[in-house]
């Protein structure tokens, strides 16, 4: 029976700590020399490092939630700093072994099982490339305007990238001393983007839908000469001098890049070294993180789009609680080169949008394999806008929809999926073997059911989570645990905010997402609402 990843970790930490004792018995035999210049084997080098006492396994038995005796933390205390000196003379001693922190894992994690194949069999992209209707007077219409017809208006020639770049530059600065979702403001560098688009256009070089639209980069992706924080104060000052992956693909497809938008520091939570990052619909709560400001600037109509980060829910939570589309594509399908490591074998790179076909159309742009990100691999996308949706199998939780966090509009959603011709299919967790899924196309959820969010995390599949209605909550929401002494603000009467539901998808089928998500989208008619005062 295969075990779970926390029974590995547990597991794993034991093996460390066994280590540890398994050293103590080697201590007393005599060790051979070794030439010059080799590290020393374990147990045999002096001890370094602080001191480390048997109250310091106690401590850290905690985290995994294991015990030991005392005598096995006298022991392993007691060799502990020895089983270190290896690692600790690669970075030390005379070769000085320098690791930079973008050096992957001598291993990769592929979500695809030995033997098995996945993802469409073709590679093809059909967008709706719908009639914008005639360029609205009004900025603030242009400004939350999709993708879509953002492209259109620009590709048409009735709209040029110079005057939409400063329409976004100008609501940056007005509105970011609210939300505070802004790190660096990319004033000159976006202008010069936007002219050289203005001019490629004016000479038929158009490069494809998204040339010349201004977006934002959760500030963990790498920008050339500009500072990249990661919303960190160490990091404040830090500027690296290549480009993300992510980043020079939008640029090569034209795109604008107007900001270095907020994220927790070190990708946790909403908070940065800014201070915190807040819900445009609700100024009394935060965005929810890790991609606090693509979620808050998206939803405010501060860019045309952004591009976030997902390790255990930073797409879906800031795309849900501001209400906007995020699409967290399956692992391995767009590279991490130049982006911020949290963790190796779950960190995914996706595009948070105002609308589901513009997500498509910035994931069209991002997807293929990096020679520098490893677990990028190369993959197909089967996006056809016109295809129908009839007849697909979704798959979803009946006790689910019953309970919290599911509300009136989750239960809706899947009237709706009823009525676009789809077909629910029910299932059950956690006793359900993947491959029984093979026929379920998809699966409806509530956005953030904590057990699918963990657990398609963990096995890498794509999910789309979009506004479906609204709701009213009596008091802010948090990232947090409640904390008795600094209580959240309560609301009487309740607070209208909007409400989305999550599709998950099978590995690298991100064109069913998309497909399904349209319908859904234009069934659900909310996407339009914009939240008061921005």
């Amino acid at each position: 029976m295969s075990k779970s990843r926390r029974q590995f970790l547990v597991n794993t930490s034991l093996a460390v700590v066994g280590a540890a004792l398994a050293s103590c018995r080697k201590s007393a035999q005599k060790t051979t020399e070794a030439p010059a210049g080799t590290p020393p084997a374990f147990g045999t080098a002096p001890a370094v490092g602080p001191e480390v006492s048997p109250f310091t396994f106690a401590e850290a038995e905690k985290l995994v939630r294991v015990e030991l005796t005392s005598a096995e933390r006298a022991q392993a205390a007691g060799n502990w700093r020895n089983s270190l000196a290896p690692l600790y003379e690669r970075r030390t001693g005379p070769r000085k072994v320098k690791i930079d922190p973008s050096v992957a894992p001598y291993s990769r994690w592929d979500p695809v099982l030995p033997g098995e194949k996945a993802g469409p069999p073709r590679d093809q992209f059909i967008w709706s490339k719908p009639d914008p209707g005639p360029l609205p007077a009004n900025d603030e219409d242009i400004a939350y305007a999709p993708v879509t017809r953002l492209a259109r208006w620009i590709e048409k020639r009735q709209l040029k990238s110079e005057r939409l770049t400063n329409l976004y530059l100008e609501r940056l600065d007005r509105f970011n001393p609210k939300l505070r979702c802004v790190i660096t403001l990319m004033r000159e560098s976006g202008l010069g983007q936007a002219k050289r688009a203005n001019q490629e256009i004016s000479v038929g070089k158009y490069r494809g839908p998204l040339h010349g639209v201004p977006w934002g980069a959760k500030d963990l992706l790498d920008t050339a000469g500009i500072p990249t924080t990661y919303g960190a104060e160490p990091f404040r000052n830090r500027v690296p001098s290549a480009d993300a992956a992510v980043v020079k693909r939008l640029n090569d497809a034209g795109a604008v890049l107007v900001a270095k938008l907020s994220l927790g520091a070190l990708a946790l939570n909403d908070i940065w070294f800014g201070g915190q990052t807040m819900n445009p619909w609700l100024l009394d709560e935060g965005s929810s993180g890790s991609s606090a400001g693509p979620g808050a600037a998206t939803a405010a109509g501060l860019v045309g789009f952004s591009v976030g980060s997902e390790t255990g829910g930073s797409i879906v939570g800031p795309s849900m609680r501001c209400g906007i589309t995020g699409l967290r594509p399956t692992y391995g399908r767009v590279p991490r080169t130049g982006a911020m490591t949290l963790c190796w074998s779950l960190d995914k790179l996706g595009p948070m949008t105002r609308a589901v076909e513009d997500a498509m159309l910035v994931l069209q742009a991002i997807s293929g394999p990096d020679s520098r990100d490893l677990s990028s691999v190369p993959s197909k996308l089967d996006y056809d806008a016109r295809a129908a949706i009839e007849g697909l199998r979704v798959g979803y939780f009946p006790g689910w929809t019953k309970e919290s966090p599911a509300t009136d509009v989750d239960r809706a959603a899947l009237e709706t999926v009823k009525k676009l011709g789809m077909v629910p299919v029910e299932v059950a967790i956690p006793d359900w073997p993947y491959d029984s899924l093979d026929v379920i196309l998809l699966l409806l959820v509530p956005s953030l059911r904590d057990e699918m969010l963990t657990i398609t995390n963990f096995t890498g599949h794509p999910s789309l989570t979009l506004r479906a209605g609204f709701v009213e909550v009596p008091a802010a929401r948090s990232d947090w645990a409640p904390d008795p002494n600094n209580p959240l603000p309560k609301f009487s009467p309740p607070r209208r905010v909007p409400h989305g539901v999550t599709l998950i998808g099978r590995l690298f089928d991100e064109g069913t997402l998309g497909r399904a998500g349209l319908a859904l989208e234009r069934s659900f008619n909310v996407v339009g609402e914009r939240p008061p005062g921005f």
